[in-house]
């Protein structure tokens, strides 16, 4: 029985053609594709400015070193959900910044709204959104609250490709926005990223950062800010361009299969809680999560899972007080609640578009088997 994974790549004939062309062009490096991809991505869903990197986590380290560009000062505070991958805090902290958590919400995984303000003083510089397993953040809220206190928002869309609120796609209304090309994601470059921006001052500041700091263009030794090695090189965009062909067919593909699964935890949601799509939004089928209700332990979800051979992730935990990395800054159990409960009774396993209708089959049965004998 073959295992399900949370995402895969197949590699197809215009990814394959790509890569002739780069080796033939005896050219691997950022180059013309890279260029191309930047075009494309930025052409799905208009954003203006769009500078590739190598990956989701360098798109966000990158992003948010923009915040500099504004008059921010090394070591003030970002404000970034106390539940998510473990990029998007590291990054802040890799910036130079301070990373503020606030607690999220049960049911969507994301930064509660309602627990930002008290974390807001003159030393914030940002709001960095995270719209968690493809679930949109509460954004009109969230950038109310930021104009109310003149502070930039920045979003975190690493698994959000493609995702709307109001009609608009994540991105739009912030400072920036960064996403990942990693394997589970909508587009799979193997690795990377992209910044997309509306705003030329972030535009510039990333295409600067990204090659050491330098003059974007410029191999001249001269560095204006500090910068990083984060460019994506051709090889990858050559994998990205067959992405962003196969776009919307993936986006829909995994989108139903996403649908199937809501569909069919309708009668478990009094033991748990499901990915579902707010009225408003349009959600991107990075993954369908799981969340027990009722402080029940997930092991024996999980165990029947591996029998079935479906692959199965943590849903993060919480940055603070459930990682060895950041025990240390002064944050105990208890204080972030949602977070620390969902780190401990969450999973979620992939909607990648490659699921035939005898994996999605497979997860209904080992779902069933788990809800209807608790």
């Amino acid at each position: 029985m073959k295992r399900r994974e949370s995402g895969e790549l197949r590699i197809g004939k215009l990814a394959r053609a790509n890569l002739m062309e780069v080796c033939e062009d005896n050219w691997a490096s950022s180059g013309k594709k890279v260029k191309k991809f930047e075009e494309g991505w930025g052409e799905l869903f208009n954003y203006k400015f769009n500078k590739a990197v190598s990956s989701g986590t360098d798109a966000v380290l990158n992003l948010v070193m923009s915040l500099y560009e504004f008059g921010a000062v090394r070591g003030e505070e970002v404000i970034v959900p106390a539940l998510s991958f473990i990029a998007t805090t590291n990054a802040v902290v890799m910036a130079g910044f301070k990373p503020v958590f606030v607690d999220v919400e049960l049911d969507s995984l994301n930064m509660d709204p309602s627990k930002i303000e008290e974390k807001i003083n003159s030393e914030t510089a940002a709001i960095l959104v995270v719209h968690t397993m493809g679930h949109v953040a509460n954004m009109p809220a969230i950038l109310e609250i930021a104009k109310k206190h003149n502070i930039k928002v920045l979003e975190d869309c690493c698994e959000a490709h493609g995702a709307r609120y109001d009609g608009k796609f994540v991105g739009t209304e912030s400072l920036g926005a960064a996403f990942s090309y990693y394997v589970a994601h909508l587009i799979c470059c193997g690795e990377g990223g992209m910044v997309s921006t509306n705003d030329s001052l972030v535009s510039m500041s990333v295409g600067s950062t990204r090659s050491h700091g330098r003059k974007e263009g410029s191999l001249y030794f001269n560095h204006l800010r500090i910068g990083f090695n984060s460019k994506m090189n051709d090889l990858e965009a050559s994998l990205g361009l067959e992405g962003i062909n196969d776009f919307w067919w993936t986006f829909h593909t995994r989108k139903a299969s996403w649908r199937r699964l809501v569909k069919f935890t309708e009668n478990y949601q009094d033991q748990a809680y499901f990915s579902y799509e707010r009225t408003g939004t349009e959600v991107c089928p990075h993954g369908f999560s799981i969340l027990l209700k009722n402080s029940v332990p997930k092991d024996k979800l999980c165990e029947i899972l591996d029998r079935y051979n479906i692959h199965w992730k943590r849903n993060f935990g919480c940055i603070p007080t459930q990682h060895d990395a950041y025990l240390g800054i002064g944050f105990n159990l208890g204080d972030f609640p949602n977070s620390e409960y969902i780190g401990d009774y969450g999973i979620h396993i992939g909607v990648h578009q490659y699921l035939t209708d005898e994996d999605l089959t497979r997860i209904e049965i080992a779902l069933k088997e788990y809800f209807e004998h608790e």
